[in-house]
């Protein structure tokens, strides 16, 4: 794969509390900043994504009264519960000190809406309050666009199916993710990226 001037590299929520140590920490998160780091370095084009919630999000178990990880139905369907993590102008939001994105042409905050949480980088959980990325790049003349970041089987895959939904080519990068892998939640996820028509490489087959 020779990334061109129609393809865009979609790094999703590359931040402190993703990694080790922070508040939702994905297992071996860190180890995807040095894959992005080359890729960011082949690609002409970046995009980054940022988990952006307010305090008392919805989609907090804190909120709720209840333990992390647990399940409830709110007013947009089903909804995994999370620990507090990714608030706004909090340094677990920050990106991971070690991503080199200077050169990132946009970043799209996302999970800002107190009530209802967002995964994909093109609609929040309702599956249709879009964020503006899919006319962004359509604007922009992007036909493809490639993802790695965290994590593999929530942020990443949402985003790779909403773009393939959208109308783009979609390529998901599996060594430059890490999965959460929450009751089954990777092989799922892979599986319907693979019905969706997601591509999935290895970073080293990029050049």
């Amino acid at each position: 794969m020779h990334p061109t001037d129609t393809d865009v590299l979609i790094l999703i929520d590359i931040q402190n509390d993703f990694c080790p140590g922070g508040a939702l920490a994905v297992p071996d998160g860190d180890a995807v900043v040095p894959v992005a780091n080359a890729l960011v370095r082949r690609f002409r084009h970046v995009v980054l994504t940022q988990d952006w919630h307010a305090p008392e999000h919805a989609s907090f178990a804190s909120r709720h009264g209840l333990a992390p990880f647990s399940e409830v139905r709110l007013d947009y369907g089903q909804q995994t519960l999370w620990p507090d993590h990714c608030v706004q102008g909090t340094a677990g939001a920050d990106f991971h000190p070690g991503l080199e994105a200077t050169e990132a042409e946009l970043v799209i905050r996302k999970g800002f809406r107190p009530a209802i949480d967002s995964y994909s980088a093109f609609f929040e959980n309702d599956r249709r309050t879009a964020t503006g990325l899919a006319g962004y790049l359509r604007e922009r003349g992007f036909t493809r666009c490639v993802f790695a970041g965290l994590a593999t089987d929530y942020c990443v895959a949402f985003s790779a199916e909403d773009a393939v939904r959208c109308g783009f080519q979609a390529v998901v990068v599996e060594d430059g993710c890490r999965a959460i892998d929450l009751n089954g939640s990777l092989a799922a996820a892979m599986a319907r990226l693979r019905a969706a028509g997601v591509g999935v490489v290895q970073s080293g087959e990029i050049g």
